[in-house]
């Protein structure tokens, strides 16, 4: 069993480039995981099942541990055995239909895929506003950053060539957030354009990156309009909120099979259980679970 939980750690390390303190996360959560499998006289991987996952939850419980670390070592415990799955060290995830504490909270509807590419598509044009406000949707749907995080950027603080912001967070707490070539491309061509005028070619680099129409410092209201704007353009129905793009950014990478850690790290969440609130709008796999087993699916 410990030959498996390595391979999956060094694949975390390697592969997934997690920082030390997660992987650290991990390692205690398959020990404690690997530890009770002993004591089940649970020698081969292919031998667990959903009951023992649940049983595992259930011991971890009965030792005081909170909702949120429960619902943390579930995470871990998904990952690895998606991993042993698709390296076809295992043929079936007794993870799949464990549920977890019922811990989530309410947050604002999130967008879909094909809604936020209408957003950022109403922003056409070359007009500087046009231009400007294309990069704002583009990398704030890129980086799931917070509206203050967003307004807060200095042009030093995104590097265009690998593809990288670097986020002043709450806390004064600095994360680094990858950015795809979509949002580099759109940002590129606002400095190039939009934000060469706006200062007159007066900048440094430790000037505001997104600018008003007087060449200050965009405000987060500002920013906020811009998303309403946008977004009564596209011709969305559900109701808008600041954060709507950060919320979407994360649900959509979390539908799309992205650890719940590296989820948490990339929106600068203190805690997990923060993040594990987007976990409730993968509405699409429960609908597969009931057509699989419900009689009368």
């Amino acid at each position: 069993m410990q030959r498996y939980v390595d391979e999956f750690l060094n694949y975390l390390a390697v592969e997934r480039g997690l920082a030390d303190n997660t992987l650290s996360a991990y390692r205690r959560d398959l020990a404690k995981y690997t530890t009770f499998l002993d004591t089940k006289k649970v020698a081969d991987i292919q031998q667990v099942a959903r009951g023992h996952i649940s049983d595992f939850m259930y011991d971890q419980k009965t030792r005081g541990l909170s909702a949120t670390s429960i619902c943390r070592s579930l995470s871990a415990l998904r990952m690895f055995h998606r991993f042993l799955i698709r390296e076809g060290l295992a043929s079936e995830d007794p993870t799949t239909l464990v549920d977890t504490p019922k811990l989530w909270k309410r947050i604002p509807d999130t967008l879909a895929v094909v809604e936020v590419e209408a957003m950022i598509n109403a922003a056409r044009g070359n007009t500087w506003q046009a231009v400007r406000d294309k990069a704002i949707l583009e990398l704030f749907y890129a980086s799931g950053m917070r509206v203050s995080e967003l307004a807060d950027l200095k042009r030093e603080s995104i590097n265009l060539d690998i593809g990288y912001v670097r986020c002043i967070g709450k806390g004064r707490k600095e994360r680094i957030i990858p950015v795809g070539k979509r949002a580099q491309e759109a940002v590129r061509r606002y400095c190039g354009i939009s934000r060469k005028r706006l200062t007159q070619g007066n900048e440094t680099p430790s000037s505001p990156l997104f600018l008003s129409r007087l060449g200050k410092k965009i405000s987060r209201q500002g920013l906020w309009k811009i998303i309403k704007y946008y977004a009564r353009k596209a011709k969305i129905k559900k109701e808008i909120w600041p954060h709507s793009l950060r919320h979407s950014f994360a649900t959509h990478l979390l539908e799309r099979g992205a650890d719940l850690r590296s989820v948490q790290e990339m929106l600068g969440h203190a805690d997990i259980s923060t993040t594990q609130i987007y976990t409730h709008v993968d509405k699409e796999r429960l609908r597969a679970i009931h057509r699989q087993f419900h009689p009368r699916g």
